[in-house]
């Protein structure tokens, strides 16, 4: 029965975005608004000085063998950006970190609600892994070296490069034995609702290599670099939170995705402002 009502809540979602509006513009007073814009733009110089001091040991990570080469790189990314996340006052905190088994890799799906996700998901997943990243992002100069260093690269709108793209994950999963980090949203979720339809690509892959899925639930990025606020950023602590993994074993694409989407929206409608509540695993 409750299988039946979570598979019915997650049609009637899909059938209600469609129609859904974008989530009102966040209504800022001029002060801080003007404050922000000077935050974000303290945002931008921490984020292009540390980058550059950490930029010669990332390169360097280039020159050893894989999956090697991408393990060093972990600990070094990740120490630059929770240096530059502290700095301008958004510290990390991880929760549920006993549900990742180091002895296994996952395909790891997260919520996207800000583009400040992007140095909080991957990074500070417990696991070396690599994620799903857009092309053109990677020909941005010194900058895109890094960028694709731990990403499997995608342009959307080009079917072969999607279709190369999958394949290729399969071969992080497979091959190099790392974590393969997914936003099965695709893009920002700019909705008032605490999810967007997710696509298939992650499960299908979850499925088809025979591994299993950690959910992820990212807090309050959307507080620091809300999407519909130009040029704006705005200090906030940040929480990453691991949910228990979900077996993909004798199910479809659909069944795991409609699963794996409830199990992420019960979790941030019982915990809005990131506080702890426990999830038990669904297997």
């Amino acid at each position: 029965m409750w299988a039946g009502n979570r598979s019915a809540k997650y049609k009637l979602n899909k059938m209600l975005e469609v129609k859904a509006a974008e989530q009102p513009p966040i209504k800022i007073n001029p002060v801080k608004r003007v404050l922000g814009t000077f935050w974000a733009l303290w945002t931008c110089f921490w984020f292009i000085a540390t980058m550059l001091v950490m930029l010669v040991p990332m390169v360097l990570t280039y020159l050893v063998p894989e999956p090697g080469g991408l393990k060093l790189f972990k600990p070094i990314s990740k120490a630059w950006l929770g240096w530059f996340l502290y700095i301008v006052g958004c510290p990390v905190t991880v929760r549920g970190k006993q549900y990742y088994d180091p002895s296994k890799n996952y395909v790891v799906v997260s919520n996207h609600r800000s583009l400040m996700d992007v140095p909080l998901f991957s990074p500070f997943f417990p696991g070396p892994n690599k994620t799903i990243a857009k092309k053109s992002m990677s020909r941005i100069p010194i900058f895109g070296w890094i960028y694709k260093r731990a990403s499997v690269l995608v342009d959307r709108g080009d079917n072969n490069s999607r279709r190369k793209s999958f394949e290729d994950m399969k071969k992080v999963l497979l091959n190099e034995k790392l974590n393969m980090a997914i936003y099965p949203e695709g893009t920002r979720n700019k909705t008032a609702d605490p999810l967007k339809t997710f696509y298939d690509g992650a499960f299908k892959l979850a499925i088809d290599c025979k591994k299993d899925i950690i959910p992820v639930v990212i807090f309050n990025t959307a507080k620091v670099l809300p999407a519909s606020v130009p040029f704006f950023a705005w200090p906030h602590p940040l929480e990453l939170h691991l949910l228990p993994p979900v077996s993909s074993e004798g199910k479809t694409t659909k069944a795991l995705k409609d699963e794996i989407f409830q199990i992420m929206w019960d979790y941030q409608l019982a915990n809005p402002n990131g506080s702890r509540g426990e999830v038990k695993a669904k297997r």
